[in-house]
C-alpha cells in the first residue's frame, strides 16, 4: 500500500486540504486532483477510479469528497480501511462539513492525517488514539511559552515603572522650589530623585523601602470591598511598596507582579483556585446542550456581527446501554440550521426528530474520554438587537480636569444571566478610578488597566443597571472595546431531550437520563 496524497476537495474541483506522502512536484499533484472531478462525472457507481498511472479512492462527505490518490499496485482493501478512518476523523476536527469549516480546521486535519499515514503506509491506530496523540502536551513548548510570557511581563513592568517615574516627575515640577533642582540640567532620573531626597539604595539604583516614593502604586488590586476603596483619600500617604534589596531576583519579581495585581501561578505548589475537573457522570445517560455566542455590538447601537453555534452531545455510563435512540424537541426558530453527525440517520431526524445511528445494530460510543459524542450541531447567524442577551451603553463626558463615565446595561427578558463580568479598558492610572455609583461589585486591575463590573445574577428584578466613575480627562475611544462574559441556562434553539428509546426490546421503564443546558459568551464585545 502506497498512498501518494490524501485530500479534501469540493465537487467543483477546488482543493481545500491536501497532504502528500511521497516526493512529487506541486504541478503533478495539482494535475491529478484537477482531473478527479472529470472522472467522477462519468456516472460510475464505484468508490474508486483507476487511470493509467494512479488510482483514486474516494468517499462523498456532504458537498465534499475525501480522496486518496494511490498507486495501482496498492492494496485496495487497505486503502478503503484508511479512507474509512480518515472519514471518521474529519467530523471530529471540523465544526461544519463545508468549505468554511474545513478551511478553519485545515492544520488540525493535516496533523490527524499524518498520525494515520506515514510515508504512504497506514499506521495501526484508532480515532481515539489519533485524538490523544494530537492533544499531547510538549514540555519544550510549555517551557518556551513560559519564557516568552516572562519576557513580556518584564517589559510591561519596565514600561509601567517608566510611566510612573515620568508622571511623578511632572508632579514634582509643579511643586514650589523645583526651579533650583531643574537648573542643574542633568537630565537623569537618578540625579533628579537624589535632589528630591530619595535614597538610591547604596549606589545600586534601587529604591529604599522607606523612601516614601516607591515604584508600585498604593492601590490594592485584590481588594474585594469596593466601597472602602472608593472612600480612600487621594492625599493619603503612600504605602511602602518599593522593591527591597537583598532578596533573590525571582522572589523580587514575583512580589512586584503580585503587588500590581497579576495572578501568579506557582509551579511547585499549585494554588487551590485551579479549575477542578468535571465530575464523572453518574446517570446512565448525560446529554449536554451547549450554545456559544460570538457577538460584536456597535457603541452607537446595532449589531456588527452575530454568530451562535450549538452542539448536542451524549455521554453513556455503561457501554452495554449504547443501543438507544434520542427523542428531541426543537424550537420554532427558522433562522437556526441543524446538521446531524454523518453516522446519524438524517431521514429519521427530519421526519420524527429522533437521533439514531444509521446502523441500529451498533451501539453509541460512551464518550467518556472527552466532552461526549456529538450528535447534532446547529448555527444561527442572523438576529436583531432585541434578541441579543445584553446591551451596553457607555457615555463618557469631559468636564474640566475630569472625565465622567456613565455605564449602563440592559438585559433581554429571554435569558437570565449569571456571573456577568463587564470589562472596561481605562487609561494608565496610578490609582483606582473614583466610583460614584455601582449596581453590583467592581474591581480595578492596575496591571491591565481594566475596570471589571460584576453582577452575580441578572433576572426580572434587575434587567437594567448602571455604574458611574471618574478618571482624568481622556479621549472617549479609550473605553472601547468593552468585553462581556456571562452564562445562561436557556438557549436560542430551545432544544430539549424528551426521552430515550431503547432498541433492545422487551418493554419496561424508559431509560433515565439527565440534560444539561447552557449558553456562554465565547466572545462578546462592544466596539
Amino acid at each position: 500500500m502506497v498512498v501518494l496524497a490524501a485530500s479534501i476537495v469540493v465537487k467543483s474541483g477546488k482543493v481545500l486540504v491536501s497532504r502528500q506522502y511521497v516526493d512529487m512536484s506541486r504541478i503533478r499533484i495539482e494535475g491529478l486532483l484537477a482531473a478527479f472531478p472529470k472522472l467522477v462525472g462519468m456516472g460510475k457507481q464505484h468508490t474508486y477510479i483507476e487511470t493509467e498511472n494512479v488510482r483514486y479512492v474516494y468517499q462523498p462527505i456532504e458537498a465534499l469528497f475525501l480522496l486518496l490518490v494511490t498507486t495501482k499496485q496498492s492494496n485496495i482493501l487497505e486503502d478503503l480501511a484508511t479512507l474509512t478512518l480518515l472519514s471518521k476523523l474529519v467530523p471530529e476536527y471540523s465544526m461544519s462539513l463545508d468549505e468554511e469549516g474545513i478551511s478553519r480546521a485545515s492544520f488540525e486535519l493535516i496533523f490527524a492525517f499524518d498520525e494515520v499515514i506515514s510515508l504512504g503506509h497506514k499506521e495501526s491506530v484508532t480515532v481515539a488514539q489519533v485524538k490523544q496523540y494530537c492533544e499531547m502536551e510538549s514540555h519544550e513548548e510549555k517551557l518556551h511559552k513560559l519564557v516568552m510570557q516572562s519576557k513580556i511581563n518584564d517589559t510591561k513592568d519596565v514600561m509601567k515603572r517608566k510611566a510612573n517615574e515620568i508622571d511623578k516627575s511632572k508632579i514634582e515640577k509643579n511643586k514650589p522650589g523645583y526651579s533650583s533642582i531643574s537648573s542643574m540640567g542633568s537630565g537623569r532620573l537618578e540625579s533628579s530623585f537624589s535632589e528630591l531626597g530619595i535614597s538610591s539604595g547604596g549606589g545600586g539604583g534601587g529604591f529604599g523601602s522607606g523612601s516614601g516614593f516607591g515604584m508600585i502604586s498604593d492601590v490594592d488590586p485584590i481588594n474585594t470591598k469596593p466601597k472602602d476603596r472608593s472612600r480612600s483619600s487621594v492625599t493619603a500617604p503612600p504605602k511602602s511598596s518599593g522593591m527591597k534589596l537583598g532578596k533573590s531576583g525571582k522572589n523580587q519579581l514575583m512580589e512586584s507582579l503580585k503587588a500590581e495585581g497579576e495572578d501568579i501561578i506557582e509551579d511547585v505548589k499549585p494554588t487551590g483556585q485551579s479549575k477542578a475537573a468535571a465530575p464523572p457522570p453518574t446517570d446512565p445517560f448525560t446529554l449536554t446542550v451547549e450554545e456559544k455566542l460570538n457577538v460584536i455590538l456597535r457603541r452607537d447601537g446595532g449589531i456588527s456581527s452575530f454568530d451562535m453555534q450549538g452542539t448536542l452531545s451524549l455521554q453513556i455510563l455503561n457501554q452495554e446501554d449504547g443501543f438507544v435512540q434520542v427523542q428531541i424537541a426543537t424550537g420554532e426558530n427558522p433562522e437556526i440550521l441543524f446538521k446531524t453527525h454523518p453516522n446519524i440517520n438524517r431521514d429519521m431526524f427530519n421526519n420524527e426528530n429522533i437521533l439514531g445511528l444509521k446502523r441500529p445494530d451498533q451501539p453509541f460510543p460512551t464518550g467518556q474520554g472527552g466532552d461526549g459524542v456529538g450528535l447534532l450541531r446547529w448555527r444561527m447567524q442572523k438576529a436583531d438587537e432585541s434578541m441579543v442577551p445584553l446591551t451596553i451603553n457607555c457615555w463618557p463626558s469631559v468636564s474640566g480636569n475630569e472625565t465622567y463615565v456613565s455605564l449602563e446595561y440592559e438585559a433581554s427578558s429571554i435569558f437570565d444571566l449569571t456571573n456577568v463580568i463587564i470589562s472596561v479598558p481605562l487609561p494608565a492610572l496610578r490609582e483606582a478610578p473614583s466610583v460614584r455609583q455601582c449596581d453590583g461589585e467592581w474591581r480595578y486591575n492596575p496591571r491591565n488597566s481594566v475596570l471589571e463590573w460584576s453582577i452575580l445574577l441578572i433576572d426580572n428584578s434587575n434587567r437594567s443597571g448602571s455604574m458611574e466613575f471618574v478618571v482624568p480627562p481622556v479621549d472617549s475611544s479609550v473605553f472601547f472595546p468593552i468585553s462581556v462574559q456571562f452564562a445562561a441556562t436557556s438557549t436560542y434553539s430551545g432544544l430539549k431531550v424528551t426521552g430515550m428509546i431503547p432498541l433492545g426490546g422487551g418493554g419496561g421503564a424508559a431509560p433515565r437520563f439527565v440534560q444539561r443546558t447552557q449558553l456562554i459568551a465565547q466572545s462578546y464585545q462592544v466596539i
